[in-house]
C-alpha cells in the first residue's frame, strides 16, 4: 500500500471516508454491510479511517470502534468535534467546554483512550478559533488525541490554528468539480508542512457516473439542499460526464479511479477520502493508486471540468454561513 505522511502518522495514501455508513445520503445500510464494508477496507490496506460525532450523532463512532478496536493498532483514527447532534439536530458549538466533553463522549463511543487525529469539524465564529485549538491542546498535552485538524476553514484561519499549536491536516472538500482549496488552502497546507485530506473526492457520486437521476433522492439526502444538484443545475453539469469519461477510457481506468489519481497528483501531501456502501466500489476506489496521469491528461481534467464549467453553488446561503473556506469570486 503507497503510504502518504499525515503529521505524525504515515497512512494509505487513499483513506476511507465513513460518514455514509450511517449518515447523509438516505437510509444508512444495515448494520452488517457497513462492518463488511469496513472489514473489507481493512483487508485492502486502508490505514486511514475517518469519522466524527455528527455522523449519525454519535451511531457512526460506536461501528467504528465496535469494528476497528481489535485492529486498534494498525490504523490511524481519526473523529471530530466542534459539530454534534443535539436533541435531534446539528449543533455547531467550539467552545473549550463543549469540545473537551464531547472528546469523552467519542472516546468511549470508539472504544479507544486515545483519538489519533481530532478535527474541529467546524470553526464555530462566535469563539475565537485559538480557544477552540487551545481546547484541543489541552487534549493533546492531556493524551486524549495525538494530533490535531481542522475542516471547512481558510488558509487564513489554518495559520491562525497553526501558531496555537501545530496543525497535522486540514480537511476541506476538493475534487475536479470543487476547486476552491487551489485558492490558497491548498498552497498553505504544502508550506506549513500540512496534510489536506481530501472529503468529497467523487462530488457526491457525480464523478463516478452513475448518478444520473436527482430527482430519486431520499427525503434525508443532504444533495437535496445542494443547488449544484438541483434538477436544471444537474442536468447541466451531466453534460460535462461525457467529456469526462472519454478521459477515462483514454486512461485506461473508470471514472471514479480518474477523480481519485487527479487528486493523487495534486501533491504529496494530499490524501482523498472516498466513501462507500459497496465493497465492490471500495475495490475500485483502491484501483485508482495504480492510475498515474501525466500532465497532458490531468490539463484535458482541468479545462473540462473546473469552477467555471460547473453549474450551481456547492452549499446553500444557509450552510455557505456556517463554513470558513475561500470562495472563488464568481460564486
Amino acid at each position: 500500500m503507497k503510504q502518504r505522511k499525515l503529521g505524525p502518522f504515515g497512512v494509505s495514501a487513499i483513506g476511507l471516508g465513513c460518514m455514509n455508513l450511517s449518515h447523509a445520503y438516505g437510509a444508512p445500510p444495515p448494520a452488517a454491510t457497513a462492518e463488511a464494508l469496513l472489514c473489507a477496507a481493512l483487508d485492502a490496506g486502508v490505514t486511514y479511517f475517518d469519522t466524527a460525532a455528527l455522523y449519525g450523532f454519535g451511531s457512526n463512532e460506536e461501528l467504528v470502534g465496535r469494528v476497528l478496536r481489535p485492529h486498534r493498532a494498525r490504523i490511524t483514527l481519526a473523529s471530530k468535534c466542534g459539530m454534534t447532534g443535539v436533541d435531534g439536530k446539528r449543533v455547531i458549538d467550539g467552545r473549550p467546554e463543549t469540545l473537551k466533553r464531547t472528546c469523552e463522549e467519542s472516546l468511549r463511543r470508539l472504544q479507544t483512550d486515545v483519538i489519533d487525529l481530532y478535527y474541529l469539524h467546524r470553526w464555530d465564529k462566535k469563539v475565537p478559533v485559538e480557544d477552540s485549538i487551545g481546547a484541543l491542546a489541552d487534549l493533546a498535552r492531556a493524551g486524549k488525541v495525538r494530533a490535531i485538524g481542522m475542516s471547512e476553514v481558510s488558509a487564513a484561519t489554518l495559520r491562525k490554528a497553526h501558531a496555537v499549536h501545530p496543525i497535522a491536516a486540514l480537511q476541506n472538500e476538493y475534487s475536479v468539480w470543487t476547486r476552491n482549496p487551489e485558492i490558497e488552502a491548498l498552497g498553505a497546507c504544502k508550506q506549513l508542512g500540512v496534510a489536506f485530506v481530501a472529503f468529497s473526492p467523487l462530488a457526491r457520486k457525480f464523478l463516478t457516473g452513475t448518478l444520473q437521476d436527482v430527482a430519486s433522492f431520499e427525503e434525508k439526502d443532504i444533495r437535496r439542499a445542494m443547488p449544484r444538484f438541483g434538477p436544471e443545475n444537474y442536468a447541466a453539469n451531466v453534460k460535462l460526464l461525457d467529456g469526462y469519461a472519454a478521459i477515462a477510457r483514454s486512461v485506461g481506468c473508470s471514472m471514479a479511479q480518474l477523480a481519485l489519481a487527479w487528486l493523487l497528483a495534486r501533491g504529496e501531501h494530499v490524501i482523498p477520502i472516498p466513501g462507500t456502501t459497496d465493497v465492490a466500489h471500495l475495490s475500485e476506489n483502491m484501483g485508482a493508486l495504480d492510475v498515474t496521469l501525466d500532465g497532458a491528461t490531468c490539463a484535458q481534467i482541468d479545462a473540462l471540468i473546473n469552477q467555471r464549467t460547473v453549474t450551481g453553488a456547492r452549499y446553500n446561503a444557509a450552510t455557505q454561513t456556517e463554513i470558513d473556506t475561500e470562495e472563488f469570486a464568481s460564486q
